[in-house]
Order: structure tokens, then sequence, then C-alpha cells
């Protein structure tokens, strides 16, 4: 299917305007819970910092002019009754601006410069253009006029409190045109290669191109889907810093790192479209993995953190990563892949598992990565069943990557350790009628009503089936009109917007979905991928969601909550056709 060359209409109140392998984006989100007036370039190196800002003017005042700003994936625009001002990426760190009557205001975001923080801003005579430098990015902004005239230069080499900046407006012509550049130290001179309009129609044709590989079964009943990956291509960077491969971030907002359980999504959703991307997603945690066999648990530009730890739902996805590949991975691949997954695997038999005890413990709530679900209230250091039934996944992939890898001993070990956890987990957790979880130091058990004791359906197939239908029973008291609640919504502890207690989460309802179509609860599998699609479709790509209202709730363009609606809505696709 060819895809809309303008591509799908969007927020940039919600979505930010980037391009695929870029590290800034333009945005009015400043940060968590601070957005401005005006659209900023945001970089995501060193961080995420607002560097400059883009003011429209009213020619005949020169004040801020009142404008309509519209995005779609090639092209930005702010209209108002003076005028337009357009704005396109011709290559992931240079930006292209053009107006037809309304001047641009150029400006440093911080007013302030100290010796160790804001923005210097010069004239660059070698380049015959305008530089501000950041200490936040650690990086420079060149501004070149290509047509047009420079109005005002305004805080050239001001130190401490200054406004700095350059306006741009037009000529006997009756336009203007610059270029922005993201570099570091220096490059040549800029010099146009193309058109405003030919980079326009080549970022167009390019996310055009993505999404006929990534989504070629979308339909009228899938409407969502184009936007989805538009949120996956725009919020992809290229490698740089502490970023190996290519990398989906989880967001171009707050949310800008990669963390290690929330890639195995995105790797799923690119497979069978992009397999290098995807397999580069899988294995950029990997990347990463200390003396332990740990994952850290997140890595962005500029910092691995380690504190905490995400939960092993690796063997999980690369079982479904291998089989959503157009082509298997080679030996190597598999080789690389085994003997990391084994490592991480290891870490948690041996660091997290207490002297004699058979199940591995979760030391805090974020490493489970629903960091703070009632499951955790009693204690932190706990034996939980979703992280048992997680390793038994992990320990089953492990099993078959050795028989695929001629290794019969290997293969026999893991397949033995996989049916030792389970058991023990059957043993030490099921009551009955309920998983509850354990206290490593207090040795006490309880059960919530947070979706997270419920997890153990990922193990679909493998689970009895007794089980599975107490299971299957308990997740649809969790389902809303919009999806799977984290937390009941009949318990005390229910909060509409209280992230792992109440809103409606991505992998949540992935991994709950698979585990029940495996285990055989088609009917329920449906419903749940039904109404989270439709929550998409609906409220977009947020970070969670209100379980009861159906709003986004913070982070709006999180790329596992569009790589989830993809997966949901290929296998819905998928499903129709057969």
């Amino acid at each position: 299917m060819t895809a809309d060359r303008l591509g799908p209409a969007f927020s940039v109140q919600d979505i930010p305007f980037s391009t695929h392998g870029s590290w800034f984006g333009i945005s009015p989100v400043l940060a968590e819970k601070t957005r401005a007036e005006d659209l900023h370039l945001v970089s995501h190196q060193n961080g995420m910092h607002a560097v400059l800002r883009f003011v429209p003017l009213d020619p005949a005042t020169g004040e801020r002019a009142e404008t309509l700003i519209e995005a779609t994936p090639g092209l930005l625009t702010w209209t108002g009754a003076a005028g337009r001002v357009e704005l396109t990426y011709e290559t992931p760190d240079t930006v292209r601006l053009r107006g037809a009557g309304a001047p641009l205001r150029i400006s440093a975001a911080a007013r302030t410069l100290t010796p160790f923080s804001g923005t210097y801003f010069y004239r660059e005579p070698a380049a015959d253009a305008y530089v501000f430098t950041s200490y936040e990015t650690g990086r420079r902004y060149r501004v070149t006029l290509l047509s047009g005239t420079v109005a005002e230069v305004f805080g050239s080499q001001a130190l401490g409190s200054a406004d700095r900046g350059v306006t741009v407006a037009a000529d006997a012509d009756g336009g203007w045109e610059i270029a922005v550049e993201e570099l570091d130290t220096a490059r040549p001179p800029y010099v146009s290669t193309a058109a405003f309009g030919k980079v326009v129609e080549a970022t167009r044709n390019s996310f055009a191109d993505f999404v006929d590989t990534v989504a070629p079964w979308r339909s009228s009943a899938t409407p969502a889907a184009e936007l989805a990956a538009y949120v996956l291509w725009s919020a992809t960077v290229r490698p740089a810093g502490l970023v190996t491969r290519p990398g989906v971030l989880m967001s171009k907002h707050w949310m800008d790192k990669v963390w290690s359980w929330d890639h195995c999504f995105n790797a799923l959703a690119l497979a069978s479209g992009c397999p290098e991307l995807a397999l580069d997603q899988f294995q950029l945690p990997f990347d990463h993995q200390d003396d332990s066999g740990a994952l850290p648990d997140s890595v962005t530009h500029s910092e691995v953190l380690r504190n905490f730890v995400k939960p092993p739902i690796h063997g999980w996805a690369f079982g479904h990563l291998r089989r959503r590949l157009p082509t298997p991975p080679d030996r190597a691949e598999l080789t690389v892949t085994y003997d990391r997954l084994e490592r991480w695997t290891e870490f948690w038999l041996t660091a997290r598992r207490a002297p004699g005890a058979a199940l591995p413990h979760y030391q805090h709530g974020n490493d489970s990565g629903w960091d703070n679900a009632t499951t955790f209230d009693p204690e932190r250091v706990v034996v939980t069943a979703d992280l048992a039934a997680f390793l038994t996944l992990q320990l089953r992939e492990l099993a078959d990557l050795a028989t695929h890898l001629e290794r019969p001993e290997d293969a026999l070990r893991w397949t033995r350790a996989a049916e030792e956890t389970q058991r023990a987990m059957l043993d030490q957790l099921w009551t009955g009628d309920r998983f509850v979880t354990r206290g490593v130091d207090s040795g006490d058990t309880w059960g919530t009503s947070s979706l997270l004791d419920l997890m153990p359906i990922v193990l679909g197939e493998y689970l009895p089936d007794d089980i599975s239908e107490v299971l299957a029973g308990r997740i649809e008291a969790h389902l809303t009109p919009y999806g799977l609640a984290t937390e009941l919504p009949t318990s005390p502890h229910y909060l509409p917007d209280g992230y792992w207690r109440g809103p409606i989460w991505a992998p949540a309802t992935v991994l709950v979905e698979d585990g029940l179509r495996r285990g055989g609860h088609h009917r329920l599998a449906d419903e749940i991928s039904a109404r989270f699609r439709t929550l998409c479709e609906n409220h977009g790509f947020a970070e969670n969601f209100d379980a009861l209202a159906g709003t986004g709730l913070r982070d709006r363009a999180y790329t596992w909550t569009a790589a989830a609606y993809l997966l949901l809505a290929e296998a819905h696709a998928q499903r129709d056709d057969e």
C-alpha cells in the first residue's frame, strides 16, 4: 500500500516534529510538565535541552505574531494573518526554514550565560553565519542566511543575562530562507544542495517508504498505523555518544532514553519491515551489559544508569523476534545473542537468588518496570510470580537457541532449569486461586489488586489449564472500556494518573494479550487487542492512559505505545485475512 506522501497530520503539542536519525526536534515541550508558548529546537544530546526559540513576527509591529501551527512528517508550518513560515529537515542535523511575509526571530532559549551554563552567541566571520554555542548540549547551532535579509542581531558576544539572537526578514523579492545546523566544533560553510520544495519532497518520501515497509498491511481498519509509524521513525537517532547503534528513543520529549525492556517492543514492531534496525533495538542495551551479566536500567546519549535493572522479558521477545524477521538470524547473530542472553539469565540465577532460594527476586519495583505497583507496597525486596514466569520463558528460549546451535547438553540444562523454575513458582507462590508475592527478608506473603500479580499468564501454553482459567477470569476484571487497568478500578489504591496503580500501559497489554492467545483464551485476547487499538486511534500514543476516561497521560509521544499498536494492528489484520 502506498502512503499518502503528505503523511498524517499531528499536533506538535503531543508529538515533536523531527526526522529519522536526528538528535533534536521542534516542540513546545521543554521538560516534563513544562510547555512554552513558542516552538523550540530541543536537543537530546547530553539530556533534553531547549536551545533555540522560533518566533514569527508581525512585520507591521515587530511583535510576536499569532499563528496556526500545523505539522505533517515532511513539513512544519506557522500560518498567520501576516504571512507563513515553513520548516523541514534537510538532513538529521540540519533544518531549512523559509518565510513569506512574516519575519522570524531565532533566539537563545536561555537568557543567562554563566561560565558553566547557558548559550553564547556571536557572528562567525569564517562562515558568514551566526552561531549559538550551548553548554548544556555541548554543541553549536549555526544559522546561515540563504535569502532575504538579517533585520536585527542582538546580544552578539554578550555575557551574563541578555537576549541573544537574530531576526530574518524578506528582501525585495518578498521572502527569506535560512539553514540551522546542529554541529560539533566546525565544518565548512553551509551550501544549499536542493531547493526547499525538493527537500520537503525527499523527507516525505523517506517517511512514506518507511511506512510502506513497516506497515504494508494497513487499511482503513487500522487508521492510526501511519501516525504510529511516524512516532517510531521520528524518535530514531543515529549512533552518537553512548548510543552505539541507530536507536529508537522512547520519546523525543523528556523520556528520551532506551530502557532495557521498552526496546523489546520497538524491536518487534520493526522486525518484519526493518530487520536490521529491529536487531539493533534488541541488542542496544546488551552493548552495555556489565561483568555480572546485568543489563543497565537505561541508556541515552551521555549516561548509562545501573542503579536498577529491568525484567528479563528478553527471551520472550527474542523468540517472537526470530519468528517475525523476514530472514532468520544467521548462526553468528544467534551465537552472539545466545551468549548475551545466557549472561543475563545467569545474573538472575546468581546475583538475584538468595542462598538456597529456588526463585530470583526484585530489589525494588523499578526492577520490574512496574515502578510503584501495589505489589511492592508491603516490601520492595520480593519474590514475584511475574519474574519467575519471565525467567521461565527466557530459559526455554535459551534451550531452543542451544538446539539451533547444536549444543544438546546446554539445551537439556536450560530445559530442566525452566521446568524447575516454573515448578518452584507454582509450589511457592500459587495458593489455589491466586499468585502471591513473598518478602525475601520477612518471609511474609501477600496478594494485591495489581495486574502485575496476574502476569504469569505470559506462560501461555505452559500454564496448567486450571491456573490459566483462573488468571484469565481475574484479568477480565481489569478490563475497562479502554483496556487493561494496571490496578483494579474498584481497589482503594486505584489512581486515575497513578502510573502503575491504575493507568493502561502498552507493554502489559501486549504481554497479557500474547499469553492469553497462546493459552487458548482467544475471545478475551481479541477484546483486549480491540480496545487498546481503539484507545490509540482516539487518544494517540501516550506513555499511559486513564483507564476510565481513556485520555493520554504523561509523555504523549511514546514509542513502545506506538509499537504496541502496530503489533496488535498487524496481527488483527492478518487474522482478518485468514
